[in-house]
């Protein structure tokens, strides 16, 4: 998918935050839209604030989030500091859409890109789904800080 205007970014992410997004619309395209919405907006802690926007959007779409599927840490966070990697990055004055662009015409808008960092067995497991798993096969290409990650766990008892 290739975005045309800041309205569909806007669309999503308040679509996202008031839980009415269509489901059809959560897509690969539409998490990474959310995610440098979120990293843009200045009433928003990215790290912290996604995963229960996250969360509440799944349950109100029927969504469970266990074990097994729904909301999963690992991918969230590493999600975030890919867009924020490539935000940080961005020409001066780059319109959010064309931001958006940009992360999905590069590795990160292939859905397997993670698979080069983590073993399937390691990504998918019910561990990564609740924290921060670091990457088992090799180091990301940017810096996502441990602290911030480390301080999202959302299940403890892992």
């Amino acid at each position: 998918m290739t975005f045309t205007s800041n309205e569909q970014i806007k669309y999503i992410f308040e679509g996202l935050v008031a839980r009415t997004l269509p489901k059809p619309d959560w897509t690969h395209a539409a998490h990474f839209a959310a995610a440098i919405a979120i990293l843009s907006d200045k009433n928003y802690d990215a790290f912290k604030d996604m995963p229960g926007l996250i969360q509440s959007y799944n349950e109100a779409t029927g969504v469970p989030n266990t074990d097994i599927e729904g909301y999963h840490h690992t991918i969230t966070m590493v999600s975030l500091g890919a867009a924020q990697n490539v935000l940080t990055r961005a020409e001066r004055g780059r319109a959010l859409y064309q931001i958006v662009n940009d992360v999905l015409a590069s590795d990160y808008g292939q859905s397997i890109w993670l698979l080069a960092y983590w073993t399937q067995e390691c990504l998918f497991s019910s561990k990564a789904r609740k924290v921060w798993v670091e990457p088992d096969i090799k180091a990301l290409p940017f810096e996502v800080s441990y602290e911030e990650l480390a301080r999202n766990v959302l299940i403890t008892d892992v």
